[in-house]
């Protein structure tokens, strides 16, 4: 493909996680645009990560679909296993994959904060760790870790979501600091104002994402174009920052 600002360099493998729907699903799609072979991984939304391959697959990409629970490490290594067996490589990793719950925290249960912070922010942490050997090896590679506003200002979700989101932000800087010298970059983005399905369960009225300086909510695709600046040759110098997508919301 012809080389752009944002192209990714042909032939690399990128991993998505929860790509099955919102947010990972438009980054796998634009990843592929870019000129990347995808892994789509999904815990629940198998249609929609099966239908996210075919998309990708019809534009000339390599793509498959791994079941993996995120949180759990056994599942992370099988999963990573998967993707080096059948597509040989893997070179960037966003870990997109998040659960939400919008609570008060006086009625917080222990097993609800474990549920958010083990998925948003541990799971993270399994990918990464699983997938490191392989970009130390091959002294390349890009992590995109995916925040959120929550991290940066509290937010409006829940004590446990806003932890574990500002948590991604000191793994990123903490990363991008140890992987400097391999030739990974590590760097998060943190939206804002998105309407996604994990929005809408968390009782998230979608008038609210318009109120913001630029007077309209953001798009999955705008997230994604963030990333596939930050997976691509073009962003080399940059590590341990966070863009943050927001319409002006908040200016950190």
């Amino acid at each position: 493909m012809p080389a752009t600002a944002t192209a990714v360099p042909d032939g690399r493998v990128a991993l998505v996680t929860g790509a099955g729907r919102g947010i990972g699903r438009a980054t796998a799609l634009a990843l592929a645009r870019a000129g990347a072979h995808v892994v789509v991984n999904y815990h629940t939304s198998i249609d929609g990560a099966e239908a996210t391959v075919r998309e990708i697959t019809g534009l000339g990409r390599r793509a498959i679909a791994v079941h993996a629970d995120v949180a759990d490490s056994a599942h992370v290594t099988s999963m990573v296993e998967t993707v080096l067996r059948q597509m040989g490589r893997i070179d960037s990793l966003v870990n997109n994959a998040g659960t939400a719950s919008r609570i008060a925290t006086t009625d917080l249960t222990e097993a609800e904060w474990d549920r958010v912070v083990d998925v948003n922010l541990k799971g993270a942490f399994l990918c990464v760790r699983a997938v490191l050997p392989t970009m130390m090896a091959q002294r390349w590679g890009r992590i995109i870790n995916i925040s959120s506003i929550a991290g940066q200002t509290g937010g409006r979700l829940g004590a446990h979501y806003a932890a574990a989101k500002a948590g991604l932000l000191g793994l990123t800087k903490f990363l991008a600091r140890e992987l400097a010298p391999w030739g990974v970059t590590v760097n998060a983005v943190a939206p804002s104002g998105i309407p996604t399905d994990l929005l809408s369960q968390s009782g998230v009225d979608p008038a609210v994402l318009a109120q913001r300086p630029v007077g309209r909510a953001g798009t999955p695709e705008e997230v994604a174009a963030a990333v596939c600046f930050l997976a691509s040759e073009a962003a080399a110098y940059i590590t341990g920052q966070t863009i943050s997508l927001n319409g002006g919301l908040w200016m950190g």
